[in-house]
C-alpha cells in the first residue's frame, strides 16, 4: 500500500495502527527469543549516528532484526560530543553495554546520491566531501572520549549511497569496502575483506559486523531489481522529534530529529522546508503533514512522568518554530505527542492541548 498518497487523516490512523502492530510483534515470545539469540551470537552493540533523512534506514538496508541497532539522528548526521545531552546519552549507552561485558561499534554515517548531487544531504548543502570530513571529526571525538585503542568502542566512518542503499565502510587502513562494487558471489569473501580494512578490530567485532555487510549485499541486489524512482527522492510526510521511532522501520516516511543539538530550531526549519518541497513537487498530498513528538521511558513513575513532560516540550517547541519559520505550512500541521515504553515498544498517545 502506498501510504504516501492517502489523505492525512488516513496516514495518521495508519501510523498509530502500525505502531500498535509493531509493539505486538516486538513483544511476542518468538521475537524476544530471536533478539536474545541474535545478541548472544553477536554480542557487540551497534550504534548508528545518521542524518534525519527518511531515506536512510540502516536496519532495513542491512536486513537486521528490529531492536538490534541503536539509532542517533540529527540534521545531516551533524553531531558534537560536546553537546551536553548527546554526550550524556551516548556515555550512558556505552556504560550500560560495557557493564554487561560487551563492546560497542559506532557507525558514523554520511550519505550521498551517485545519480544526482541534489539528492544528497541538504544538511551539508549537498557537499559530500564536507559531510565525509565531518564524520571523521566525530570519529576523533569518539576516540578522545572512549579511547583510541578501539578495544572496547570502535568507531567506523560509513558512507550510505541512497540510490542503491549501499554501505561504504572506511577502514582503519585508509581502504574502503563499497558494497555496491560487490556481487552476491563475493559473500564468502566478506570476512577476509573486513580483516583487511580493519586489522585492529577484534575478531568478535568483525564477526558481529559481518551480518550487516552481508545483509546489505543482499539488500543492494534487491534494490536494483525494484522500481525505485520514488524511493530515492524525498517523500517524507512526517517530522518526528525526540527518540523511539524505530517502530517506523519503513524508509522515506519521516524526517527524524533527535533531541541532541543545543540549536533544535535549525533541523526543524530544514525539515519543514523538505516537507513543503515534497508538497509543492506533488510527491505527497498537500492536505497536511504530521508533527510527531515521542520520548521513551524505562520505568513507570518518575521516569515516565519526565518522558511525558519532555515530549510535550518538544512538541510545543517544534510546532511554534514551524509557525514562525513556515507560517503557511503550519496551517496544514497536525500534531501528535506520545511516550514510548522502551521494554515493550508500546506507544502511548498523550492528549493534545
Amino acid at each position: 500500500m502506498d501510504i504516501h498518497n492517502k489523505p492525512i487523516q488516513e496516514r495518521i490512523e495508519w501510523l498509530i495502527n502500525h505502531a500498535s502492530t509493531h509493539s505486538e510483534n516486538y513483544s511476542k515470545p518468538g521475537s524476544w527469543l530471536s533478539r536474545t539469540r541474535y545478541l548472544s551470537e553477536h554480542p557487540t552493540s551497534i550504534a548508528v549516528l545518521k542524518c534525519m533523512d527518511g531515506r536512510i534506514n540502516i536496519p532495513i538496508a542491512t536486513n537486521t532484526p528490529q531492536g538490534i541497532i541503536q539509532p542517533f539522528r540529527n540534521l545531516g548526521g551533524i553531531f558534537d560530543l560536546g553537546w551536553p545531552h548527546l554526550g550524556e546519552v551516548l556515555a550512558s549507552y556505552v556504560q550500560n553495554v560495557v557493564s554487561d561485558g560487551r563492546r560497542v561499534m559506532t557507525l558514523i554515517t554520511y550519505h550521498f546520491s551517485k545519480g544526482d548531487p541534489q539528492r544528497g544531504c541538504a544538511g551539508f548543502n549537498y557537499d559530500t566531501e564536507a559531510a565525509r570530513s565531518h564524520t571523521y571529526q566525530i570519529k576523533r571525538q569518539v576516540e578522545e572520549v572512549f579511547g583510541d585503542d578501539h578495544a572496547t568502542v570502535y568507531p567506523i566512518v560509513c558512507g550510505f549511497e541512497t540510490d542503491d542503499d549501499a554501505l561504504i565502510l572506511h577502514g582503519s587502513t585508509g581502504e574502503q569496502l563499497n558494497m555496491a562494487d560487490l556481487k552476491l558471489s563475493d559473500k564468502d569473501t566478506l570476512l577476509l575483506r573486513l580483516e583487511t580494512i580493519f586489522p585492529d578490530m577484534s575478531a568478535q567485532m568483525r564477526q558481529d559486523l559481518l551480518p550487516l555487510v552481508a545483509g546489505n549485499l543482499d539488500h543492494v541486489e534487491e534494490a536494483r531489481q525494484m522500481q525505485r524512482e520514488l524511493d530515492i527522492v524525498h517523500r517524507e510526510w512526517m517530522i518526528c522529534i525526540g527518540r523511539g521511532f524505530d517502530f517506523l522501520h519503513t524508509p522515506n516516511l519521516a524526517l527524524i530529529i533527535g533531541p541532541y543539538s543545543p540549536n533544535l530550531a535549525d533541523p526543524i526549519d530544514k525539515a519543514a522546508g523538505i516537507i513543503e518541497s515534497n508538497m509543492k513537487a506533488g510527491r505527497i498530498p498537500d492536505d497536511g503533514f504530521l508533527l510527531f513528538a515521542s520520548v521513551p521511558f524505562q520505568d513507570v513513575g518518575v521516569d515516565r512522568a519526565r518522558a511525558e513532560v519532555k515530549s510535550k516540550f518538544l512538541s510545543n517547541f517544534a510546532a511554534e518554530r514551524i509557525r514562525v519559520s513556515h507560517p503557511e505550512l503550519a496551517k496544514k500541521m497536525k500534531v501528535k505527542t506520545a511516550v514510548l515504553n522502551w521494554h515493550s515498544r508500546h506507544l502511548e498517545m498523550l492528549p493534545q492541548g
